[in-house]
């Protein structure tokens, strides 16, 4: 078909504009799907954890598909660096760029990000972006590194290499991968599965252009992306003026367990302008939680989003009323050569951000949720195979509830989106180990008039010598609970433990599990350790903050909360000041003497 080049831009009607858009957010889903079925590791095809964007000549943010939101925003800074880096007179059909320098991918090293230009009569119209976790790419340790003090100790890093030249692979780079990794044909699998991905986008991308032509192409991107600023400004003008501040504490490493790491968000706005803060948070420190800046901005943006466009699919114009500080050598703008490999203080920013908002805008904004993203992985030499497997998992928390209801129970947290974890059977099979339970933990919400929702509880056995490592935080400070509600429980990991105190916490520091000195028993935030058969490792999630004064919830809500196994009897009395019988009904009577 010959597309139709003489329509001028002005006579280009809302239709056919609308058309592109849906075509655009269509070929990034199809993306999506071409990586999932072509995947290698769990992390990719069950969890979901990647994230594809595609973008015009100019770099703007045209599509993307859901999945990890911390790498969305991230591939925004991501392309413009390796596009610089290159030089985009170098580029040619079928070129494929590699980049995990973290400080310009935003991201820690193992969430390799490639990404491919997309040519149509022999020009750049746009870029196809996929990033997705990689498994292990010579990091010092299998899986996570928890104690890195430098970058190197992370990983193999690539600033914007070309993998494939004019559509075909580049040997030697992949002989390099291959050679740096603990699971070299898992991770080069799932490099090739990228690899398709961003052929699929850059496909779609060039039929596109031949359907409508360049001009109407290009101008109906311009006007979606002048109208995602459009709406998003209209959003910000219609909340409240001012600035609000919020402040929690993420967890350390090897660290005293009462001496967080500070996160300071200062949000204000000002007309149509949002601005985010992040200055009064803590220096770089010496654990691998420092944050490249290009994650500090995709933080800024999911908070952004989900308080002006949140129905609406992703374009770069929403952005445009959202301004982000962070100065060089803050924890959220990390210089080289500063660890970053475990992230997971970006996920206390955007807490703390919510946390700020909620003082302007309480009827919008819950209490807190359970925290950040927990998982873990299990590494070894697989005992069937006799080769080197690594596996990872993550798990749901409780979400905060709101003036109007509870909280969500067991949900992935907010910058997880649509990520998923992996299924029992699944996991059983691809690592040794047996899911020995996986329920709703009792009592990790919040109490309050709404009550917070609940974390969850998930039971390692071992069958066979493993190492192991958890990735939490929120294991010190919980989830802050409004107008009275309480916080939720914090998330811990327990080892060898049947029934501990769950609200005593400690941290791994070097290497060594803390014990609690009256049990005994082994408690640990993030840790790293070796297991036998037999032993043990209970994973429990932190639940949502509640809203309101619990001695105001409806009292059959109470007692349906007790029936369901969410609420123990005993924080119903004490907590709730709602009396249950053994045969779960109300004690009327007593409940009356308690409230009052």
């Amino acid at each position: 078909m010959t597309p139709d080049t003489t329509q001028a831009s002005s006579d280009l009607d809302a239709a056919t504009i609308e058309v592109i858009r849906n075509y655009l957010t269509s070929a990034a889903a199809e993306m999506q799907r071409t990586l999932v079925r072509t995947a290698y590791n769990t992390v990719v095809y069950e969890i979901l954890d990647f994230g594809i964007s595609m973008y015009d000549a100019d770099l703007n943010l045209i599509a993307d598909s859901p999945g990890l939101a911390l790498f969305l925003g991230a591939n925004d800074g991501a392309i413009e660096k390796a596009v610089d880096y290159v030089g985009k007179e170098n580029l040619d059909p079928g070129d494929v760029l590699m980049l995990n320098y973290p400080y310009w991918s935003g991201t820690h090293v193992l969430d390799m990000c490639l990404m491919s230009p997309v040519f149509y009569e022999d020009e750049i119209v746009g870029y196809t972006t996929c990033r997705a976790h990689w498994l292990d790419l010579g990091a010092k340790d299998p899986g996570y590194v928890l104690d890195s003090t430098d970058m190197h100790q992370e990983g193999v890093i690539f600033p914007g290499t070309k993998v494939y030249k004019g559509g075909d692979p580049d040997e030697e780079i992949l002989d390099i991968i291959r050679f740096n990794s603990r699971i070299p044909d898992k991770v080069v699998g799932d490099l090739h599965a990228q690899v398709s991905s961003l052929q699929t986008g850059n496909k779609r991308l060039r039929e596109l252009y031949g359907k409508y032509g360049e001009g109407a192409v290009e101008e109906a991107i311009d006007t979606v992306i002048d109208h995602g600023e459009e709406t998003a400004r209209e959003a910000v003008a219609d909340l409240p003026d001012g600035t609000w501040t919020g402040v929690d504490y993420a967890d350390g490493v090897g660290r005293d367990p009462d001496d967080g790491i500070r996160v300071q968000a200062d949000v204000t706005i000002d007309g149509d302008e949002f601005t985010v803060d992040l200055s009064g948070s803590a220096d770089e420190v010496e654990e691998p939680l420092n944050i490249p800046r290009g994650m500090t901005e995709t933080i800024c943006k999911l908070c952004f989003k989900t308080v002006t466009t949140p129905e609406e699919d992703s374009n770069g114009g929403q952005y445009r009323p959202l301004e982000v500080i962070a100065p060089e050598g803050n924890v959220f703008n990390a210089q080289y050569p500063a660890p970053t490999f475990t992230v997971w203080t970006a996920i206390t920013g955007i807490d703390v951000i919510y946390k700020a908002l909620a003082k302007a805008m309480p009827d919008r904004v819950p209490a807190a949720s359970g925290g950040e993203p927990v998982g873990v992985q299990i590494y070894g030499e697989h005992p069937d195979t006799g080769e080197m497997f690594v596996e990872a998992n993550n798990d749901a928390v409780g979400w905060g509830a709101t003036r109007t209801q509870d909280g969500e129970n067991a949900l992935m947290h907010i910058s997880e989106t649509m990520v998923r974890n992996v299924p029992v059977e699944v996991f059983e099979n691809k690592a040794p180990v047996r899911l020995q339970r996986l329920e709703l933990r009792e009592d990790s919400g919040g109490t309050g008039t709404h009550r917070g929702g609940l974390g969850t509880r998930r039971d390692y056995e071992f069958t066979e010598p493993t190492g192991a490592l958890s990735i939490l935080q929120r294991s010190r400070s919980p989830g802050w609970g409004h107008e009275g509600g309480g916080p939720g429980a914090r998330n811990v990991v327990v080892v060898d433990a049947d029934d501990p105190d769950e609200e005593r916490i400690s941290v791994l520091v070097d290497n060594d599990y803390l014990y609690d000195a009256d049990d005994g028993k082994r408690y640990a935030g993030m840790m790293r350790g070796d297991f036998e058969p037999g032993e043990t490792l209970s994973v429990r999630t932190g639940g949502g903050g509640g809203v309101g004064d619990p001695t105001d919830r409806d009292p059959g809500a109470v007692r349906e909360d007790v029936v369901d196994g969410y609420v123990s009897r005993d924080v119903a009395r004490e907590e709730y000041g709602v009396v249950v019988t053994d045969d779960g009904e109300i004690d009327w009577d007593a409940t009356e003497a308690r409230r009052s």
